[in-house]
């Protein structure tokens, strides 16, 4: 499926599970610049939404609620993403209410929480850097484990263009990534199928394409 069809499925999923304050939420908090974030930054990065919630609700720090514009939740790894608009409610801001902000945005640091913020402006007028930082924030976690494993630097390499991409890789697109020659790309391949670490996805006698095997732990 292509964006609009996975985006509406996506919101789908999560408005059906939710009732209450939940889904109150998530109906009057996901606006413009929540929908240009999906569109612009996260889609491109990955072309699924999975692991991702929008307007997730955590603990605050005053014994209430709180609502993070997406939550990318998966084991050993917790992401805030917030996009923040620069408008009157932002230039009319209280000392204490900007003092509070901070001291949320810290409390979630404390729980474990990594948080990544942008602008509406950055997101509409840089997405590329966005899709940069994002991969980057999600792929460090990856990177740690592939660091400690025994591999060359290219089927690392190789292994994070799988997990960036969320779905089967082709030889020519591994080429083109990484600048190699065809027999180079097949080799390599090769070598990661024997360490259980790429699948053939499609094709018997002759692997047309590959995905991650079991033994990397792929947090996207």
């Amino acid at each position: 499926m292509g964006y609009e069809e996975e985006y509406q499925a996506f919101m789908n999923s999560h408005l059906q599970a939710r009732t209450g304050e939940r889904l109150r939420r998530l109906q009057e908090g996901h606006n413009q610049a929540e929908m240009l974030f999906l569109k612009q930054v996260w889609w491109p990065s990955f072309y699924h939404f999975k692991y991702l919630h929008p307007e997730y609700e955590v603990d605050d720090f005053k014994d209430g609620k709180r609502y993070l514009d997406f939550a990318y939740i998966r084991p050993a790894i917790r992401i805030c993403f917030e996009v923040d608009g620069y408008g009157p409610h932002l230039k009319n801001i209280s000392r204490w209410q900007f003092s509070d902000n901070l001291e949320r945005q810290n409390q979630l640091v404390i729980d474990g929480w990594t948080v990544i913020r942008f602008s509406y402006d950055l997101v509409n007028e840089k997405p590329r850097r966005c899709q940069q930082i994002v991969q980057q924030a999600i792929g460090r976690w990856l990177g740690d484990e592939l660091d400690e494993a025994s591999l060359s630097f290219v089927e690392k390499e190789v292994l994070r263009l799988a997990i960036r991409k969320g779905e089967a890789i082709y030889p020519k697109e591994v080429e083109k990534y990484l600048k190699l020659s065809n027999k180079t790309v097949k080799k390599v391949l090769s070598q990661l199928v024997g360490k259980k670490m790429l699948v053939p996805a499609s094709g018997v006698k002759r692997v047309r394409s590959y995905r991650l095997g079991e033994q990397v732990k792929h947090p996207i």
